[in-house]
Parts: C-alpha cells; structure tokens; sequence
C-alpha cells in the first residue's frame, strides 16, 4: 500500500494555533509526523536533470533483484514511464512510509510507488495518479496447526470470518497505514476496541505476512492482491476475510508537480490500451507459482542475500583486488548476464567477456572456466586501476574511467581527456567532462582534432557502459548486503 509520511519537525516549546494546529491534528489522525510543505518542483526540472526518482519498497510487487536483474511490477511499469518521459530512471528503496514521504516532499523523490490507498485524508497532502487496480484489505491469519489433516469446515470454523469477531483481538500492521485507519474505523463499527499494534517504520507488509506465516504475531492486513500471492508462498496462511471495501490503488507525486501529474495521467491512459499493462500485472499478481519460485530463490532480494551463482568467486576475486563486489557483479552482469559460455562477435568469451589475448596475458587458461575468467578479469580491472592511478586521484571517480577503459579501450578514454583540457573541462571528473568528449568522438569535429590519437570512437556505447554499471552497482547496494567479513576486513585496512 502506499502510505503518507513527512518530516519530523522540532518541538518549540509551544502548540501551533489555527491553520497549523489543524494540519498537525490532521497528521495525527493519519498516524503521522507534521506535514511539511512539498519544494518546488516539476517536469520541467525533472527533464533538465534527466532523471525521474522512484520511491520504492523491496517487495515481490514493487522492486527486487533476482540472478542480478531488476524486476517488480512497479519497477516495471516505472521504467516504462522513463521512456515515455526520456529520462532515466532512479530507484530509491525506502520501507519507512514516513521516511517516503519526507524524500517526496524534500524532493529527493519524485514519485512514490508503494501500492498506495487513494483516501480522502490524504488527497488533501499529495496528488494521486490514475488508480492502477482496486483492491480489499483482507485479513492475514494462520490456519490450525494440523490444517492439512482437517476436514473443510473444521477449518472455517477455526478462522475469523466475519469482522466483528476482530474486537479484542491483536492485529500487527505497517506504520503509518492505511491498515491502521481502516482497523480503527472497524473497531468504531463493531463497538469493540481491537488492539491495533503498528510495528516498526521500516517494516514492509510481506515481512509482517511472514510473521503470521512464522507464527510470530496472529493476524495482520494486507490489499488483496498481495495477500493472494504471499498466500501461494505460505500455504498455511488464510486470506479470504475481507475487511473493506474495494478501495484504489495509485502513485503519489507532491502538490506542487502539476506538470508531472498530468504526463504521468496521459501515459497511463495510453498504457491501458495496451497489452503490455496487463500482461506485466498478470506477470506478477496472477501468475503465483513463478513468483512464489522468484520470492523463495536464495538469488532474489526478498528472499536471500546473492546475486550470481558465482559470488564466492567475485568475492574473492573483488577482494584481492580491493573493489565491492557488488561492483564487480555489475560489471558480470553488464557483460554476460551470468552466462559463462557467453561469447561475443569480436571473440569475447566468458562471464567478464575477455579477449584472448587479455585472457592469456592475465593467467585464464581456460576462459570459459568461471574462476579463471573472474580472476584474470579482476586482475586486468587492477592493472588499469593502477593505469589511471597517477592521473585520477579520487579512487571512485577512477572507477569510472576504468569502466570506460573496460569497455573500450584507454585510448580513446586519454584522447577525451586530451579533448577537455582543450575545450577549458577538468580530465579529472568523469560525468559532464571526460565523458561529454568521448561521447564527441563519433563526430568529424573531434576525432579529427590534432589533440586526437586514437581516431573515431563511437563514444556513446562506452559512457552508456558506464553509466549502466554504476546505477546497477547502487541497486545492488541496496538490496543486497556486505557480510559481517567484508565489512570487518574494510574496518581493519
């Protein structure tokens, strides 16, 4: 769901009077912190940075990474409104509502996409996009221990089916929810107190459902449709107890990006003509048993702590050589997708995708062996990480050269370099400066210029290379975590 949150303020001493005292008790009834006001900014601002920022939870419906790629039925529909937008897409993962929301209003996001509940309350703080679905809040119980070996209506009659048997029970929910005020509202209904228990900030819905499942509380709520899919997950959970109506579900963006509201309206009128909508919904909420596989395989972040098959040898590999492995995974990724048989036009072979020659010189003797190909591939990133050394101080602003160096040769990466001190750019920096220039080098203009060495690049491919690492590198980095080891062995260097 997606929930409303803002930022903390300081207490001054004294309670705020009028306007401000009722936007406070406001913020109170939904569970929240003071509302701030939302900054200024809008699409025209969003298409000159050239980015749009995505508020995402890690969830099997929103965003994950399973075998190193992103996925989720947000993250898709998302990435499709970049395109339509023609800016790239960022992803910020935030389980915390309140801390969401706080982003959304600094404008450190631009969008939330937490499955929210369209309500009136709310409606008065943010804007809503069109609703994607309309979903129930359902209850999420536990069946009897022994289920399986019981007759169908011994079950039935273990279970909670009517609401009004919720007074005085204890029901665990997200923060902030909009579980929270529907149970609160129930409890109003029922003329009983249902003890409603919020759990901690960060606590997604899908780890209060595996509660239930573990037994660790009794009951939760989730919308329907995630509940559905968890159920094919938890075979001993019920989910079949409505306790509202069917409500809508949408996008938040802030009040003050009208412009963005309304492309993001127009594109999802046109996207509900097409296929492709339903197709990525039935993906994720209808086809249960292929995401039940997904959400239990130790390569999926919602589930376990791995990208590749291969990750002792990164981690080792990384480690020799002093870079995060998830680095190194991207790097993979970008050019093998994991496949150690992979093997490119020019002769590229194996999961680092290195030439013969590169192979040899650098002990891969046999490329297509996974650890030899990962060895020598981190030790070739080593020998052009020592390359840029004297001429790149800041080591992770040469990472990128390395990238690029990676990809297609320091050469061309050198006459970039030589093309931006001409043209009054700093060689140090990567983003708008080397990179600007090597892009440049598809043009007559430029390769041609007496500074030049290496002639025509077709420099685009390189800083897209580039580019594609480190944002995947930071996708890795949220969902996927550095041992208590590696963490300790960076302490200790």
């Amino acid at each position: 769901m997606f929930f409303l949150g803002s930022l903390l303020l300081p207490v001054l001493g004294c309670r705020p009077s009028g306007s401000e005292a009722n936007k406070e008790q406001q913020a109170d009834l939904l569970g929240l912190s003071f509302l701030e006001e939302p900054v200024k900014l809008d699409l025209e601002e969003i298409k000159e940075r050239g980015r749009l920022i995505a508020i995402v939870d890690n969830s099997s419906t929103s965003y994950f990474i399973y075998k190193g790629q992103p996925m989720g039925y947000e993250y898709e529909l998302l990435s499709r409104l970049a395109d339509n937008l023609k800016v790239d897409l960022e992803i910020i993962i935030t389980s915390d509502i309140e801390e969401a929301f706080a982003k959304l209003n600094r404008g450190e996001g631009d969008i939330i996409a937490h499955n929210l509940t369209v309500t009136k309350e709310r409606q008065e703080h943010i804007d809503f996009t069109l609703h994607h679905n309309e979903v129930r809040q359902v209850l999420v119980q536990r069946k009897p221990k022994n289920w399986r070996k019981m007759k169908l209506h011994q079950i039935e009659e273990s279970l909670i089916r009517n609401p009004l048997e919720l007074g005085n029970k204890t029901v665990y929910v997200r923060k902030a929810s909009a579980f929270y005020n529907r149970l609160q509202h129930l409890s109003a209904e029922i003329g009983e107190d249902i003890n409603i228990v919020e759990d901690t900030g960060d606590a997604e819905t899908e780890e209060m459902i595996r509660k239930v499942a573990n037994g660790e509380i009794d009951y939760t709520v989730a919308d329907e449709d995630v509940a559905l899919l968890n159920a094919a997950y938890y075979p001993n959970l019920d989910v079949e107890t409505a306790i509202s109506f069917p409500q809508k579900i949408a996008w938040g963006v802030r009040k003050s990006s009208p412009e963005l509201l309304k492309a993001i309206n127009s594109w999802i009128r046109e996207m509900r003509k097409e296929t492709d909508y339903y197709v990525i919904y039935n993906k994720y909420f209808k086809n249960r048993s292929g995401m039940r596989r997904l959400a239990s395989s130790s390569y999926s972040s919602i589930n376990g702590n791995q990208i590749s098959p291969y990750d002792t040898f990164i981690k080792e590999a990384a480690a020799d050589i002093g870079w995060d492995w998830r680095l190194m995974a991207a790097i993979i990724y970008q050019e093998s997708k994991f496949n150690p048989e992979a093997e490119s036009w020019m002769g590229a072979t194996g999961l680092m995708q290195l030439m013969p020659e590169t192979a040899e010189i650098f002990g891969a003797e046999d490329p297509l062996n996974p650890r030899q190909n990962i060895r020598a591939g981190a030790s070739y990133l080593k020998w052009l990480d020592d390359f840029w050394t004297d001429e790149i101080q800041d080591p992770e602003e040469r990472k990128k050269f390395v990238l690029a160096s990676y990809n297609v040769g320091q050469g061309h990466v050198l006459d970039a370099r030589r093309l931006a001190v001409k043209y009054g750019k700093d060689p140090q920096v990567w983003e708008d400066n080397v990179e600007y220039f090597l892009e440049r080098k598809a043009t007559p203009k430029y390769y041609t210029d007496e500074v030049v060495k290496y002639g025509y690049c077709r420099g685009s491919e390189p800083v897209k290379y580039v580019n594609s690492i480190m944002r995947r590198t930071e996708r890795y980095k949220q969902l996927i975590q550095e041992s208590p080891g590696e963490i300790l062995a960076k302490a200790t260097n």
